[in-house]
């Protein structure tokens, strides 16, 4: 069992990672979910996780983290996910309520009462997570991992350097990877290779009422990535959520990682040292690089119907 907590910015790909771990509990123990701004505003994000929560009728507890980046600034993304973070499906009001409580807290908490090593999957920009690594560094040692979908081996998607997640907050990306805590790292490389083509959408298309869902958020979700001319949608925040069920069919290596703060052209661009001849005692990260697609999206599309039969 892998007890986890989820960092995000629902945002449809989150949902899709969410829903997935959901599924799975005989794998993961959900702690609750803190949210951060990202894909959209903070109360946007955090009212589209839980407005799904309440749809699908899931009891967890639900903390609003930080509404800017380190720096004070915010960036969203309503190109790829619409004006409310998460358009196409038209969602009841949420039943369901935030804590009331300061993630950065309420994290901290969390992880030193548990039983055991938790595992945080963080989907979004890194500030809530920066921010817990650096007020309460005690927390270390309670933490397993901290799986990342975020940054990049070679280029960019927001900039022709950067990935979106590590440009919205560099230095609160760079806080995280240096922090010596366990980094597994989902970048675009991977993500990529976890593409869904443009006609699998068709397969969510039944009368289950998750998977329904799932298939209005691709509906919408793939209009972006027609626009850029790409043969499908790459399922971003589903990558490490997919890689702790089945790390069998991922490849990954282990290096240097750092994150850019200062560049002018290569601000938020994740630095991997991939020279033969580096130190091999500085590795900090694994990082993801490929995965065998059709298990990824037959795991998704199998995932989605055990979750149809639990939700009515």
């Amino acid at each position: 069992m892998i007890s986890i907590l989820m960092d995000c910015d629902p945002g449809h790909d989150d949902i899709f990672a969410l829903l997935t771990a959901i599924a799975h509990p005989e794998i993961f123990e959900i702690l609750g979910f803190t949210t951060v701004a990202g894909n959209q505003t903070v109360e946007k994000v955090t009212d589209n996780l839980l407005r799904v929560l309440s749809y699908i009728d899931y009891d967890s507890p639900v903390t609003m983290g930080a509404s800017s980046s380190l720096n004070g600034q915010t960036f969203v993304q309503p190109q790829a996910h619409g004006e409310s973070g998460m358009d196409g499906p038209i969602l009841p009001t949420a039943s369901r309520t935030v804590t009331g409580l300061d993630a950065v807290v309420w994290m901290k908490n969390l992880l030193i009462s548990h039983s055991r090593k938790i595992t945080i999957v963080a989907t979004g920009p890194l500030t809530n997570i920066a921010r817990l690594l650096t007020e309460y560094p005690e927390v270390k040692d309670h933490i397993d991992s901290i799986a990342i979908m975020g940054g990049s081996l070679y280029s960019g998607n927001i900039t022709s350097m950067a990935e979106f997640n590590i440009y919205v907050d560099p230095e609160a990306a760079k806080i995280v990877f240096n922090s010596g805590c366990k980094i597994i790292m989902s970048g675009l490389e991977v993500c990529q290779a976890a593409m869904i083509n443009h006609d699998e959408i068709n397969r969510f298309n039944n009368s289950g009422k998750v998977s329904e869902l799932v298939y209005e958020l691709l509906e919408f979700y793939s209009i972006y990535a027609k626009k850029l001319n790409q043969p499908g949608s790459p399922l971003f925040d589903l990558c490490p959520i997919m890689h702790l069920i089945m790390p069998e069919i991922f490849t990954s290596i282990v290096c240097q990682v750092d994150v850019e703060t200062d560049g002018m052209l290569t601000r938020g661009k994740t630095v991997a040292d991939l020279r033969s001849w580096a130190d091999t005692s500085l590795p900090n990260v694994e990082v993801l690089i490929d995965v065998k697609r059709i298990e990824f999206i037959n795991e998704f599309v199998s995932s989605m119907k055990l979750l149809d039969k639990k939700v009515s």
